[in-house]
């Protein structure tokens, strides 16, 4: 039977729906997309979404089947953005844009580590020898159900929603199957953020990378070789994939290196934008 994502995505927004009179939010008025996210707020982490007034804080976190709305209202300027989700997973796809090099052929994927997870205007640390440091902006699919040997067809029944990344990536230290963990998986490597937006249409959005302003990306999901769906149940294959695992679909374009003091921003459509800069490197 097809799985999909309803018991703790569709029991959330009806909460929210009852507890909101609209679902506009205050960076993109009354069209704006539903936004979750992980907020600090005088020392205390919250899960969230961004309604009316600020940010609406849950009981848990968006996937558990028990989590409620608390009432509570934070505004937006208080509180100090978090990573959107803590994943067990970070998975990578490589080369699924003609424009970066892709060509067909099987999905080829990595892994970046957990600690390489970054939340929106933290700092990237590049770690000691790096010498040329590129930005891959993309979208990120996030998990929403535990899926396992699933389809193309209901693959997309278990996203929870998609947010804005940033692959970073050390070109010196390789690409090859006993490197590539050190080239993408450092610490500060996997921006991610600022929240997640439910209910986009995944494969048709817009995304571009700024270097201190000054566009240097520019694509669109459509263009990707491998859809959101083929991702989603390929991996599926070799691993289980769990709420709150996150999948780096993959970069458009060229891209170049980056010096201490850079300010990446990562504009996804329907998200907002994603921003960091680039500290120094240790000695």
């Amino acid at each position: 039977m097809f799985r999909k994502i309803t018991t703790a995505l569709a029991s959330l927004a009806l909460l929210v729906c009852l507890c909101v009179p609209a679902l506009s939010q205050v960076t993109e008025g009354d069209d704006g997309p539903l936004r979750f996210g992980r907020f600090e707020h005088e020392g205390k982490v919250h899960y969230g979404f961004i309604s009316f007034g600020g940010v609406h804080t849950l009981t848990g976190s968006f996937f558990g089947k028990d989590t409620v709305v608390t009432g509570n209202v934070i505004p937006l300027e208080d509180v100090k953005v978090l990573p959107p989700v803590i994943p067990g997973k970070v998975i990578g796809i490589a080369l699924n844009y003609k424009s970066h090099g892709g060509s067909g052929g099987d999905l080829q994927f990595f892994a970046k580590l957990p600690s390489s997870i970054i939340g929106h205007e933290d700092i990237i640390t590049p770690p000691k020898g790096s010498t040329n440091l590129h930005y891959e902006g993309e979208m990120v699919i996030v998990m929403g159900a535990r899926a396992k040997d699933v389809s193309e067809k209901e693959a997309l029944g278990f996203v929870f929603g998609v947010t804005a990344g940033n692959d970073v990536t050390e070109r010196s230290f390789g690409s090859g199957g006993f490197t590539v963990l050190k080239s993408k998986g450092a610490d500060t490597f996997a921006p991610l953020g600022p929240w997640i937006s439910p209910g986009l249409t995944i494969d048709n959005l817009k995304f571009e990378t700024l270097v201190n302003g000054k566009s240097v990306q520019k694509g669109s999901t459509k263009q990707m070789i491998h859809s959101s769906a083929k991702i989603i149940s390929e991996l599926s294959r070799y691993m289980t994939l769990e709420p709150g695992d996150v999948i780096y679909t993959g970069t458009a374009g060229t891209t170049a290196a980056l010096k201490e003091g850079d300010v990446v921003d990562v504009l996804l459509e329907g998200i907002g934008r994603l921003r960091n800069t680039v500290g120094p490197t240790p000695k």
